[in-house]
This record gives structure tokens, C-alpha cells and sequence, in this order.
């Protein structure tokens, strides 16, 4: 099964791309460590919930940001008032949506589709009341060579050491993208998984994120978030299901 694979992956990369980031900069910067576990359950008919654990790594300075499996270099922005600021960015992140043909059986006899990463721009702009943000990134890896934009709006509020995030996102996939992971070339077809050919479309995700912190150092956090699929994934035969979830819990210690 490809899922804990791609976990561990992701937490080499995190390592390396952390420590990399520490020793090269002379910037005041702040940083940490941790462990989480997260649990996902993809579209795919009859795949069964992946539940992984993961080192976490933290790292965040005024040019460069990196957290988990997301890293960002920070371009120059715009500060229009003490509470309003727009920001730029490239990004680079590890996307895991790749499969083995053994992770469920709609998949037998598939070609596997590799997991990889994405890397593109963005933009934020942080106002009084919430957090809007446009990113566009595309498929690195050349696995899929797909592209996906994705709109969000967020706003937190505080009470004491426990935050509150919510957030709301439309997500554009185009037809690379959906074909490689939710398409059946014709020789793949079989009884009951006719060949399907992607096609560009839309879907949208709502999460929230908590956090609580004991101390300066020491905090715990659980990220939940559910994504209605595109119109062209729930199409494919390879799925059963009109969304995707993703449940995270993890501890920080910042240093």
C-alpha cells in the first residue's frame, strides 16, 4: 500500500528541507519540532481509511516559511495600513494523491499513479476581517502535469491560549490533473470500470483549525478538513463517495 510510504517520504523531505533552511539562514527565526498523526479517506469505491504518523518540523523566518510537508520563500509585499498587508510568495508543497493498484480492488490491474510535488505562487492579503488567499501551482514532479488553483478566505479568533480557524476554499483542477488520478485509460478498462477520460472542473473545501498552547514552547493542535469533489472526479468509475476527509492531530515544542 503506497499511503504510509508517502508519509515517510514526506517526513524525509521535511527534515532535510528544515535543516537546510536553519543552517543556511543567519536570520532571526523561529522554529520547532514535533509529531502528529493524521487520517485520510480518499474517494477511491471500497479503500479503506489511512491513519499515519509524522514527525513534524517548523521553521519560519522573514524570507522563508516551512511547516510539515509546505514550504514557501517570501517575495516582497505591500503594506497599505497596521492591519492591512499583501503578501507573495512561491510555494512548494507534497502532494500525496498517488495510488498502487493493491490499495483497493476498483484498483487491480490500474497503472499506478505516483504521488509528487507541486510548486507555484501565491498571494495573501491580510486584512481586519479575515485572511484571503489565490495560489496557482502545477505538478513539478511531471507525473500528472496537472495544474490547480485554489481560492480561500480564513479568520481566527483568540481566547486566551485556544484559537479557532476556519476557512473556505474553491479549488480548480484542470483535466491533466483529473484524468491521471480519476481516469481509466482504455487499457485498464474491465467489467464495471469502463475507460473515463478527466475533464477540468471545480470542487470546494471547508476546514478548522484549533489550537491550544500550554506556554510559549509547548502547544497541541487538530486540523479537520473535508473537500466536496468536482463534478468530473464523482463522475469516475474509480469512485463512491462525494468528498474526501482529512483529520490531523499533533504537538508542537517551539524552541
Amino acid at each position: 500500500m503506497q499511503h504510509p510510504l508517502l508519509a515517510s517520504r514526506a517526513a524525509i523531505t521535511a527534515i532535510v528541507c528544515a535543516f537546510s533552511l536553519v543552517s543556511t539562514s543567519t536570520l532571526s527565526a523561529e522554529w520547532g519540532i514535533g509529531a502528529g498523526v493524521v487520517s485520510s479517506q480518499k474517494p477511491y469505491k471500497k479503500m479503506s481509511r489511512d491513519t499515519t504518523p509524522l514527525p513534524l518540523l517548523y521553521f519560519d523566518n522573514q524570507y522563508l516559511h516551512f511547516f510539515g510537508t509546505e514550504a514557501e520563500i517570501k517575495l516582497p509585499g505591500v503594506t497599505f495600513s497596521e492591519t492591512q498587508h499583501l503578501s507573495f510568495g512561491l510555494t512548494g508543497r507534497y502532494d500525496g494523491s498517488g495510488y498502487d493498484d493493491n490499495d483497493a480492488d476498483i484498483l487491480d490491474g490500474m497503472e499506478k499513479r505516483k504521488s509528487g510535488f507541486w510548486g507555484g505562487v501565491k498571494a495573501q492579503w491580510k486584512n481586519p476581517w479575515m485572511t484571503l488567499s489565490a495560489d496557482w501551482t502545477h505538478d513539478l514532479s511531471g507525473n500528472s502535469h496537472g495544474q490547480r488553483v485554489k481560492l480561500g478566505a480564513e479568520r481566527s479568533w483568540q481566547w486566551g491560549d485556544f484559537s479557532l480557524t476556519p476557512r473556505a476554499a474553491t479549488i480548480w483542477q484542470d483535466k491533466k490533473y483529473v484524468d491521471y488520478y480519476f481516469g481509466v485509460h482504455e487499457e485498464e478498462a474491465r467489467d464495471g470500470r469502463p475507460a473515463y477520460r478527466g475533464k477540468s472542473s471545480f470542487g470546494a473545501e471547508l476546514g478548522l483549525l484549533s489550537i491550544y498552547r500550554f506556554n510559549t514552547h509547548n502547544s497541541v493542535m487538530l486540523d479537520l478538513e473535508t473537500t466536496r469533489l468536482s463534478s468530473a472526479v464523482k463522475e469516475s468509475p474509480l469512485v463512491d463517495r462525494s468528498s474526501e476527509n482529512r483529520i490531523f492531530l499533533g504537538y508542537m515544542f517551539r524552541f
